[in-house]
């Protein structure tokens, strides 16, 4: 049997790029979808504003893209209410935010995919952060991240990060990725990972089997509630919200992701390798 290295026993971990942790300005943020985990991670964002102000830190900027609409079987599920039937999900849900905690996001009412028309400062994130339903979609935004970074050498809003939430019925992920390498510190206690794996060249055969064929949007709660349980979303929204807490506070990962099962109350961790 093969004995391990010294470098294959130290824990693997990833040193968060420094740019995140001591800011001169707020660390830019896209949130892709607005639906029911997306908005649950939009307060978890806005919570963590505030609490890294509070640090002296500047804080966050952050914009949502979506185009879909608030319908009647959002009502319960997600964070909408009956005066906001008919309007973009993306604007309701980041007037909400700016009136309650004080901030100036921005609303994209806009797909973000490789067809998106915005282009500029306007539109770049050093972390991106998705809550999209299909396979398609996540393939989109790598595309376009993979493009945007290769374009933006150097640029303060480089993308740097990629987190995937993905949910069934009652399971989920949440999977932090890098864009390209980061420049990782020389370490002699740990062995530091300069790259975590995009969500789609590593899950993408296991997202593909488990997405589900049924797009058919859902007329009431009660037929919404049969495709996604009621907590699945604010469960994954709140500990994927904890690792990107992690990341500013600690500025160092020995976990990337995790797998959630909430119907049997089961979370798997998924280490830094």
């Amino acid at each position: 049997m093969k004995k391990k290295t010294l470098t294959e026993k130290r824990t693997a971990v990833h040193i968060v790029n420094k740019e995140l942790l001591q800011p001169y300005n707020p660390v830019t943020v896209n949130l892709i979808g607005a639906g029911g985990t997306g908005g649950q991670v939009l307060t978890a964002l806005a919570r963590m504003n505030q609490a890294l102000v509070a640090l002296n830190h500047p804080g966050l900027m952050v914009r949502v893209f979506d185009d879909d609409t608030v319908n009647r079987a959002n009502l319960g599920r997600t964070l909408f209410t009956t005066a906001e039937l008919g309007l973009h999900k993306s604007v309701a849900l980041i007037n909400r935010i700016n009136r309650f905690f004080g901030t100036n996001w921005k609303a994209v009412p806009e797909k973000y995919d490789k067809q998106y028309s915005g282009s500029g400062e306007s539109t770049w994130a050093t972390i991106t952060i998705a809550c999209v339903d299909t396979v398609q979609a996540r393939q989109d935004i790598a595309h376009v991240l993979k493009t945007l970074h290769k374009a933006m050498t150097h640029n303060r809003s480089q993308p740097l990060y990629y987190m995937d939430f993905g949910n069934s019925k009652d399971t989920g992920q949440v999977i932090l990725s890098t864009i390209d390498k980061i420049s990782q510190p020389a370490s002699k206690q740990y062995r530091t990972v300069e790259i975590l794996p995009m969500v789609m060249d590593e899950f993408g055969e296991l997202l593909s089997a488990s997405e589900t064929t049924d797009n058919t949007p859902s007329c009431s709660l009660a037929e919404a509630l049969t495709k996604q349980d009621l907590f699945i979303n604010s469960a994954l929204a709140n500990i994927g919200a904890s690792l990107l807490w992690q990341l500013f506070r600690e500025g160092m990962l020995f976990n990337r992701g995790f797998f959630l099962n909430l119907k049997e109350f089961k979370t798997q961790p998924l280490k830094v390798a």
